[in-house]
């Protein structure tokens, strides 16, 4: 994965996605709304206080990069801006709406445990089950074409690590997980599928010994020939 990001590209990214989904109503952004979303004070970290020339200067960056482009409603005299980031034809980056939600939520908060995406992705996304948040980490770690976050190492005092976006440099007091630690924090998500595997084929056991029960029983009920 080859695309770097600044951390004031980041959170123009982080905030037009987060904008795209929460308030379609109010999408795309002028540049006065961008900045107030870059530097509202609920649901970042750290707190930013961005100046309008700084967010046009990064916008006009990232559009050149086709990471953002620039579109008017019929009428408007003022330009807005939508990302193109994610989950459009302009680019090869596909998210699931969880993954997206990951995705978003590290943009714009740095990194977190899954205890703390657990309680903040479901603004931006439905999670049927505590696990998907789990299963998409594993999967935006796994992506063919290079991983889109990674584990970093168990700080003390923390029962879980965090996981963090590669999309910006990691923090300079921060380093990857281990391998053995990002495995063992990984077999939770493995383990329901082995169980699922191994009933799947206890059942199918099973059924077979009750059709051969049934058919001996059928053979005595007729009696003999």
């Amino acid at each position: 994965m080859n695309i770097r990001l600044s951390a004031i590209e980041a959170r123009i990214i982080g905030s037009l996605i987060e904008k795209q989904v929460t308030t379609p109503d109010q999408y795309p952004l002028s540049l006065n709304a961008l900045v107030n979303a870059c530097n509202q004070k609920s649901n970042r970290e750290p707190l930013m206080q961005l100046q309008e020339s700084e967010v046009k200067w990064a916008v006009d960056a990232l559009a050149r990069r086709h990471m953002v482009v620039e579109k008017s409603g019929f009428g408007s005299r003022v330009p807005k801006y939508q990302q193109i980031f994610c989950n459009t034809e302009f680019g090869s980056l596909k998210f699931t709406p969880q993954e997206t939600g990951i995705v978003c939520e590290l943009l714009l908060r740095g990194p977190q445990t899954p205890g703390e995406l657990r309680s903040r992705v479901p603004r931006m996304a439905p999670l049927p089950d505590p696990s998907v948040i789990d299963s998409s980490l594993a999967s935006l770690a796994a992506r063919a074409e290079g991983p889109i976050v990674t584990q970093l190492a168990r700080e003390a005092g923390r029962r879980d690590s965090r996981w963090a976006q590669l999309f910006e440099e990691l923090p300079a007091d921060t380093a990857p997980a281990p391998a053995s630690e990002a495995a063992t924090s990984a077999a939770p998500v493995a383990a329901p599928a082995n169980a699922r595997a191994d009933l799947a084929a206890r059942v199918e056991k099973l059924e077979t010994e009750v059709a051969e029960l049934r058919s001996q029983l059928e053979l005595v009920r007729r009696g003999p020939l």
